[in-house]
Formats: structure tokens, C-alpha cells, sequence
């Protein structure tokens, strides 16, 4: 790892001593179990995932990277973490799914491989990052011409900040403590123009939901907590 590094020594930190814990779907990240199957539809709407090159950017554990493999896509999964990347790994060697897995930054990656892949993924990554303009801008280099960028971050709104902070994380449990910091949410209009700056076209946003009811997450019209969004690189 670099000093040039898009990326905070302290997140990388975070995540990584607790990979040993990613794949329980009763842990800490049991959110990203119960949120995957929604992402992979909403992907699904807006791409054919059969037989097309993937990268999965800041793919952690590799959860979202072996959703993408299933769905009949070649899959690349990329992070910082040695730790998630090893994890990631041991858990396709004992599934027998063959994601590939990489330690490198978008940026890195970007740099070598530009206009290689037919779509990337990006999820829950952006409010991780010193600079997420840069990993936009990675993300619209690394994809091919017609090709689909998928991102998925939080809102920087009052509602995100007691739902996705103070509910989910203290309350509820539902993500361990320290997990977001409110400042670095992103606002829908914000990461539209930044992505139209580096030459990505918006297709759709969609919110995903939770019902603390029913405790089941589901996409929906509301998109002032989490919500994930499809752009397009024109031809």
C-alpha cells in the first residue's frame, strides 16, 4: 500500500480484523447478506451479467463478487485489505465459485486496465474513501464503452443519520458500532454530477429500504438513506 493511496489506514484497519466474521449471515454483516440479493436485482435491470467481465470495486469479503459469479458473470473482486481479499479467497476455494480476487485500487487497476471491463460494481464503498470523486473517476475509466457502473452509498441527510447511525448501529445492532460517520454520506445530486463530470450518463436510482416490522430490507422509492444507482458509459 501507498502513500498515494485513495484510501484510510483506520477503514482498511476496521474491516479487515473483523474478516474472519464477514461470511456469517447471523454477524455483524449480516446486512450485506439480507441487501445482496436485492443489489443483484437491481443490477439485473440494467445488465446482462452472462459471460461479461465484472469488477467488483472495494469488494471486501467478496459477497456482492460471488452474487455476480452465480448470475453467470466472470468477476473480478478487487479491495485494500489483505485480510478481506484472503477471506474472499478461502471462501471460494470451500464453495468451489470462481470469483478472482485482487489487492489493488481502483485507481491501480484503472491505470492498467483501462476500458476492460463490460460493468463495475462499486457498493457501499464511496463513504469509505478520502477522495470518492477519484474512485468515480476509476470506476468510468475501467468500464467499456456501453458498459454499466453501478454505485450504492448513503445520504447525507438527517433521516440517514439517525436510520443508518444512530438506529442501526446503536440501537438496533444491525452494523457494528463505528461503521459510518455522517459527514461523508453522499447526496444522490452530488454523486450524479460527479459521475456526468467523468462522463457517466444516470439511468436509475433506487432506495433500499428497511422495515423494522418485518425486518426485511426491499428497493423502494425512498432513497434518503441508502439507495443505489445505475450509470452508463455512452458508446
Amino acid at each position: 500500500m501507498t502513500v498515494t493511496d485513495n484510501v484510510h489506514l483506520h477503514e482498511i484497519h476496521k474491516f479487515g480484523s473483523q474478516a474472519e466474521r464477514w461470511w456469517d449471515p447471523n454477524g455483524e454483516f449480516r446486512t450485506l447478506h439480507q441487501v445482496n440479493p436485492l443489489r443483484l436485482a437491481f443490477i439485473a435491470q440494467y445488465a446482462d451479467l452472462q459471460g461479461k467481465q465484472v469488477v467488483d470495486v472495494g469488494c471486501g469479503g467478496g459477497i456482492l463478487t460471488e452474487g455476480l459469479v452465480k448470475a453467470g458473470a466472470d468477476a473480478l473482486g478487487i479491495d485494500l485489505s489483505e485480510e478481506l481479499i484472503d477471506i474472499a479467497d478461502l471462501h471460494g476455494l470451500e464453495t468451489g465459485i470462481s470469483a478472482s480476487y485482487q489487492k489493488i485500487s481502483a485507481e491501480a487497476l484503472a491505470a492498467e486496465q483501462p476500458a476492460s471491463f463490460d460493468h463495475v460494481t462499486c457498493m457501499e464503498m464511496l463513504e469509505h474513501v478520502p477522495d470518492p470523486a477519484s474512485i468515480i473517476q476509476a470506476c468510468a475509466t475501467l468500464v467499456k464503452p456501453g458498459g454499466m457502473v453501478f454505485f450504492s452509498t448513503l445520504n447525507r441527510v438527517p433521516k440517514a443519520y439517525l436510520l443508518a447511525i444512530v438506529a442501526a448501529e446503536y440501537v438496533l445492532n444491525m452494523v457494528p458500532k463505528g461503521t459510518h460517520d455522517y459527514k461523508t454520506f453522499i447526496k444522490p445530486a452530488e454523486l450524479s454530477q460527479t459521475a456526468r463530470r467523468v462522463g457517466l450518463e444516470l439511468q436509475g436510482i433506487t432506495g433500499i429500504e428497511y422495515s423494522p416490522f418485518t425486518k426485511q430490507f426491499s428497493l423502494g422509492r425512498d432513497i434518503d438513506v441508502n439507495y443505489i444507482a445505475a450509470f452508463r458509459r455512452p458508446e
